[in-house]
């Protein structure tokens, strides 16, 4: 039986082309994704928040599947409503289906507090404006962001085709000895190939959104498999 360990349900935006990917690269035996899809072409804050709205047919889709938990895939969109956006969506999900819920914004919080991280820099591919909700999404739980960056990219394929390489190059490029931590933001966003390398080369800790939440994702599932490609997080949590 696939998911003999445990079967995530993973909903994602329509055209996100990479998180199923990423996370399929680096799944411990026994543990299978089984995915779902929300209707989302670019990413602004209209399409996110209507998005959202979608998210408890896709979890009543993946209960079908006979999934132990549901991820929620999908990093800006699971911030874009506030502080406790995720928490309230996550309930939403969870009375709807009633299993276990993760959202990608709050595996990022659970990751950055875990590796002691307050002072944090952010590397993003949304807009300013994105970025700037995103912002205060990680001030209201306590982070100090030194510094947000973006690409400016709307078009949510557009970012699904970039190279991990740019990530590097924004991290290198706007990294301070001021951070605890760098923050990649976006599921759509291409880092598992980096992470392991910034991290040697920058001395901190990595978190990107998939990661994160793959790694939260089998916390609750109580799969503690050792990834050290993957960071820090993967080997010391």
């Amino acid at each position: 039986m696939y998911g003999w360990r445990g079967r995530i349900g993973l909903i994602v935006p329509s055209s996100n082309t990479t998180m199923e990917m990423e996370l399929h690269s680096a799944l411990p035996e026994g543990v299978s994704l089984h995915t779902a899809r929300m209707p989302l072409k670019n990413v602004t804050e209209e399409e996110l928040l209507a998005m959202s709205g979608l998210a408890l047919e896709s979890a009543r889709l993946l209960k079908d599947a006979d999934v132990d938990l549901i991820l929620y895939g999908c990093t800006s969109g699971s911030f874009i409503g506030g502080g406790e956006f995720d928490k309230e969506l996550s309930m939403k999900i969870e009375d709807e289906v009633k299993l276990p819920v993760v959202t990608t914004s709050t595996a990022i919080v659970e990751a950055l507090k875990i590796l002691d991280a307050q002072q944090i820099l952010v590397v993003t591919p949304y807009t300013d404006d994105i970025n700037q909700r995103e912002r205060e999404f990680l001030e209201a739980n306590e982070f100090d962001v030194i510094d947000i960056r973006g690409l400016d990219i709307v078009d949510n394929t557009k970012i699904g085709r970039l190279e991990p390489y740019e990530a590097y190059r924004m991290v290198k490029a706007l990294f301070t000895d001021e951070a605890d931590a760098v923050f990649i933001s976006c599921t759509n966003f291409r880092t598992f190939e980096i992470i392991e390398a910034l991290e040697e080369d920058l001395g901190v800790p990595i978190v990107t959104s998939n990661q994160a939440s793959l790694w939260l994702a089998l916390r609750e599932l109580d799969v503690r498999e050792k990834l050290p490609w993957l960071g820090r997080l993967f080997v010391e949590y």
